[in-house]
């Protein structure tokens, strides 16, 4: 296992990394649907391969340093093909992104094979290799000298942090808030039938959150881990497990404050595109106790007791790849900034708003003054598109509040 020493920077991201594989596919006929492609014996005539980074170490951290913020990417390949690949095509987006990242030798790096025929639904074939193994002891203390922000992505995806109950997380993260860093984490949903699928994750939050100071799930995932029975319910009336569209002010406002209690200060919930909520702690001292991002005194009453929801920018989409890290970026520079949390959430919606506007997961991402002058230059936003009873907007902000009593 080798690592090459990085350059300080002000944000680390860690967590899952693989190579996605993406074949050209030929349209099918109307009507057909993926058995039917695929049948024993059968050979498919295939175009060239896009090779690219996915997971959330190169979306979120490609995205912050396109953004202009010094960053350090942490994940795991094996010495093999895949993993020279993936090592290849970070340095291509700056020359000391891969840096960083660990060389496990003899571990398979971790692709995915993303079969996609136009006008049929995508699947993944996906390896989490190396992933798996990814430990506390990946992140060395001397790794976050100089840093600020830790953000861990995509725990259900790394078997070793959903193992035990979670106590290798526990211990990740607590180490790093331990050195005083503000802590962020991400999640994915796994599949239900997995081991992932089947952990715990009431244990491994209740134990981890308390050392999280920003929590940003999108609203399935977690709807999936703390109300599973609530999640089933709706997967089974509604014939699919792609639910924002029932989400709404009371489920959102209960499931935030579940995760308040658990010890987070500020719970974001990403809720594509309906954009994004953001409920924050009413403990002045909880959000000092921030880390180095933590909102100055001079702050501190913009973000207490905040329940806030700002939706997204109107873009011409042309793919959604990568859209809710991009949008985590764009949170993760605004908390780094020192800004207000209605200018943190307009930057995170602009952020992601960029992303959707390219196929990929970060081509679309500008610097953070252009986003700036994106949205000072009256950037319209799409209608909140969710049921919000007793909410209101504040005018000419762009963000939606349960607490303030702002006049639509």
């Amino acid at each position: 296992m080798s690592r090459v020493d990085p350059p300080s920077a002000e944000i680390v991201v860690a967590g899952h990394i693989c190579l996605d594989v993406i074949p050209a596919m030929h349209g099918g006929k109307p009507g057909q649907s993926i058995g039917d492609l695929f049948v024993p014996g059968k050979l498919i005539d295939i175009g060239a391969a896009q090779l690219s980074t996915g997971g959330a170490v190169p979306n979120t951290g490609i995205a912050l340093h396109r953004l202009g913020l010094p960053v350090k990417l942490m994940g795991k390949v094996g010495n093999d093909l895949f993993g020279e690949a993936i090592l290849s095509i970070l340095r291509t987006y700056g020359e000391n992104l891969a840096d960083g990242m660990i060389v496990a030798s003899g571990e398979p790096s971790s692709y995915s094979v993303v079969i996609s025929p136009p006008g049929i639904d995508r699947i993944f074939l996906h390896c989490t290799g190396a992933n798996d193994t990814f430990s506390a002891d990946d992140v060395p203390p001397e790794e976050l000298n100089g840093a600020r922000l830790f953000h861990f992505g995509y725990p259900p995806l790394m078997r070793s942090m959903y193992e035990d109950g979670g106590a290798e997380l526990e211990r990740m993260l607590s180490a790093a808030k331990s050195r005083g860093l503000t802590v962020s984490l991400d999640l994915a949903r796994p599949d239900p039938e997995s081991a992932a699928g089947r952990a715990d994750w009431q244990t491994i939050l209740r134990r981890s959150l308390p050392h999280v100071d920003a929590f940003l799930p999108s609203f399935e995932e977690i709807l999936y881990m703390l109300r599973p029975a609530k999640y089933a319910e709706l997967a089974e009336r509604h014939g699919s497990t792609e639910l924002l569209a029932y989400a709404d002010g009371p489920l959102l406002g209960s499931l935030a404050n579940e995760l308040l209690d658990m010890g987070v200060a500020v719970a974001a919930l990403k809720l594509g595109e309906h954009g994004l909520y953001v409920r924050t702690t009413s403990s002045a001292e909880r959000l000092r106790g921030m880390g180095l991002c933590a909102p100055g005194d001079e702050r501190l009453e913009e973000w207490r007791d905040k329940e806030l929801l700002a939706p997204c920018y109107r873009v011409e989409v042309a793919g959604t790849t990568g859209a809710g890290d991009c949008t985590i970026a764009g949170f993760l520079a605004g908390l780094a900034k020192g800004l207000s949390v209605e200018e943190v959430l307009l930057g995170a919606v602009g952020v992601g708003a960029c992303n959707v506007e390219q196929a990929d997961a970060v081509s679309g991402i500008p610097g953070w003054e252009d986003v700036q002058r994106r949205i000072a230059a009256g950037w319209a936003q799409r209608e909140a598109g969710l049921s919000l009873p007793g909410w209101s907007r504040k005018p000419g902000s762009g963000v939606w509040s349960r607490n303030d009593g702002y006049e639509i």
